[in-house]
């Protein structure tokens, strides 16, 4: 069995390539699902010589067709899975050294920005959280050692929209890399190799698998130098995913275009109901004409998103109704087919309290799942007073 070729794919639509890039029917039985390979190595005709693997660290043929999928919607070449998010970020980290610096949103996910603080800058990585959306701020911060700008856009939880483009020609002309984080948006919604960007990083356990059931990472890059170095780590690290967890998020990413377009239906009728509602002060939905990065967000993503975040003016309001909800299930995580609630500052970014990165306390952020909206807003509306 060859490993998976995604590019017979690659003019097709997006939801063809969601169903079908990298994940042919089995040649040997006709199986029109990947099966699951669940051995941790494979028999060799002779010293050496193999089918294409040999160890499942380095490589199973359910993680090669994932990757495959995953590199097809991003429009890139190089897809490579692993156990978290997390895992993939850090494996990208390495190809960095001691003393190397790099840009980071000033409003990132709270773990993104506790392996910066906690893992790679007692390494040797210097890093500092920037406005940007700001380019002249992002001059004011660069150095003679920044290699890397990260980008997160929408970020995690403000909903604050970065020009990926723009950040790349700024990166670009100064000898760094860019990589984004793509994962409030999916491939659905944005495409940042297309726009600039050098290397995605997603959470797969969000969107792309899109059913709250399994925990993965992965990365997307066109570099061909750079995936050399990326397949290098990934083997030498040892931070991949079991073939059941592959399995999970290929399932997810075959009805990953009909899901987004309800997400981000629901999520619009969602941010109108808030903006009307009289006890919150502040939405934050990129589809909001009144959102700052409105306009840019208009211009490099399909749609805006099913993530949705809110202020009530007060963290003791937002406590209360945070434990009222009944449709909307609280607890962390995003991206599943069932609505979510969450208090970051109490929740999935408490590790930033105390930085220049601590999120209000009032903050409450919505994962609009794929509800019927009616019971949406009636919960909404019952949690809210």
């Amino acid at each position: 069995m060859p490993p998976p070729d995604h590019r017979r794919w690659a003019a097709a639509g997006f939801a063809t390539r969601a169903i079908h890039a990298g994940q042919e029917p089995d040649p040997g039985t006709g199986a029109v699902i990947v099966p699951v390979y669940q051995t941790s190595t494979f028999a060799q005709r002779e010293v050496g010589v193999h089918a294409g693997w040999d160890y499942a660290r380095g490589g199973n043929p359910t993680r090669d067709a994932l990757e495959a999928a995953i590199a097809a919607l991003e429009g890139g070449t190089h897809g490579f899975a692993f156990a978290s998010g997390l895992a993939a970020g850090d494996t990208l980290l390495r190809t960095l050294a001691p003393g190397d610096h790099v840009l980071l949103a000033n409003d990132v996910y709270g773990g993104t920005y506790r392996q910066f603080k906690r893992v790679h800058e007692p390494w040797g990585l210097a890093f500092d959280p920037v406005d940007l959306s700001d380019l002249d701020a992002v001059a004011a911060a660069w150095r003679a050692t920044t290699r890397m700008v990260w980008i997160e856009t929408p970020t995690n939880p403000l909903m604050s929209i970065f020009d990926i483009a723009a950040l790349s020609d700024v990166a670009h002309k100064r000898g760094a890399m860019v990589t984004v984080d793509n994962t409030f948006a999916s491939p659905y919604l944005q495409q940042p190799l297309s726009l600039g960007a050098d290397v995605v990083v997603h959470s797969t356990t969000k969107y792309l698998g899109g059913h709250s059931d399994v925990v993965g990472g992965a990365l997307v890059t066109s570099d061909g130098a750079l995936a050399e170095r990326l397949g290098f780590l990934q083997n030498a690290i040892g931070g991949v995913p079991g073939p059941w967890d592959t399995f999970l998020v290929l399932r997810g990413l075959k009805t990953l275009a009909a899901r987004m377009r309800v997400h981000c239906e629901n999520a619009r009728v969602v941010a109108g109901r808030l903006v009307a509602h009289p006890a919150v002060v502040e939405v934050l939905y990129p589809g909001l004409a009144t959102h700052p990065g409105h306009e840019v967000a208009a211009g490099q993503m399909r749609d805006f998103g099913g993530m949705v975040s809110f202020r009530l003016g007060d963290e003791q309001a937002a406590l209360k109704a945070c434990a009222r909800f009944q449709v909307f299930t609280l607890a962390e995580s995003l991206g599943g087919v069932e609505s979510l609630v969450e208090h970051p500052g109490r929740m999935t970014h408490q590790s930033v309290a105390g930085s220049l990165l601590e999120v209000p306390g009032d903050l409450i952020r919505l994962s609009v799942g794929i509800e019927d909206p009616a019971d949406l807003l009636a919960d909404l509306d019952q949690a809210l007073g």
